[in-house]
């Protein structure tokens, strides 16, 4: 029988891709708050990551269809928010929090349950470059992801008594619409291009892999080298 994926966030971009290539060995559940992707070989179901008490139900539902779970994706969550601070009201800045962070460490909590019986568990937090780095008026969704990476290190760490390692991925620009691409956009990056969705499902694939154990409490960032590219004004 194939083990058990759940992926948060699946109805279009990164969680899209991952849902579709992981379908193929994996018996996949999706969650997501927008609507059903149709994907085969995955098993749709709609929750809010702001709505706690909607993870717990969701989670309940799939433990008593598909019984242990082996990964979890923490994929879904609130994009993007860009708004400068003199306009950002403290109640959007909560509820990013709530859901991107938040709402990660609740479906971390609840799959533990699920994965008690498994024989080894993986959690892959996708966080953001922005953790590392970040522009103007971006303070609430980086908070969010600076707290994803930090919430990964811990997490890791008071797992060490259970076979379940805690990985986070930080991408960087990952090209998930149809919108044109300069050529700056692509030269800007040492690796020469933009990023692609398949960028991030193949770093999954290597941390979660059942013999890699020996990587754990590790945050990946997958950017093309962005982050190592010092850049002056001219």
């Amino acid at each position: 029988m194939k083990p058990t994926m759940i992926i948060t966030g699946v109805s279009q971009g990164i969680g899209y891709a991952l849902a579709k290539h992981f379908a193929e060995t994996y018996q996949v559940i999706g969650l997501d708050i927008e609507k059903d992707p149709q994907l085969e070989g995955v098993t749709y179901f709609n929750m809010d990551l702001g709505d706690h008490e909607s993870i717990v139900q969701t989670f309940n539902i799939v433990a008593e269809r598909f019984g242990v779970a082996h990964v979890l994706i923490n994929n879904g969550g609130i994009a993007s928010l860009e708004k400068p601070m003199t306009e950002l009201d403290v109640e959007t800045f909560k509820r990013v929090i709530d859901v991107n962070l938040v709402g990660t460490f609740a479906c971390a909590k609840a799959f533990l349950t699920l994965n008690e019986a498994a024989e080894y568990g993986r959690v892959i937090n996708i966080a953001s470059t922005r953790t590392l780095q970040n522009e103007p008026d971006w303070e609430a969704y980086g908070a969010s992801k600076g707290g994803i990476v930090a919430l990964t290190h811990s997490m890791a760490v008071s797992l060490a008594d259970r076979p379940v390692t805690v990985n986070a991925i930080s991408p960087g620009w990952i090209q998930t619409s149809d919108e044109p691409l300069r050529d700056v956009d692509h030269r800007q990056h040492p690796s020469g291009r933009v990023g692609e969705p398949t960028d991030i499902v193949r770093a999954v694939t290597y941390l979660i892999d059942r013999d890699n154990d020996f990587v754990n409490g590790h945050n990946l960032i997958v950017d093309g080298g962005m982050t190592k590219k010092m850049i002056y004004e001219s």
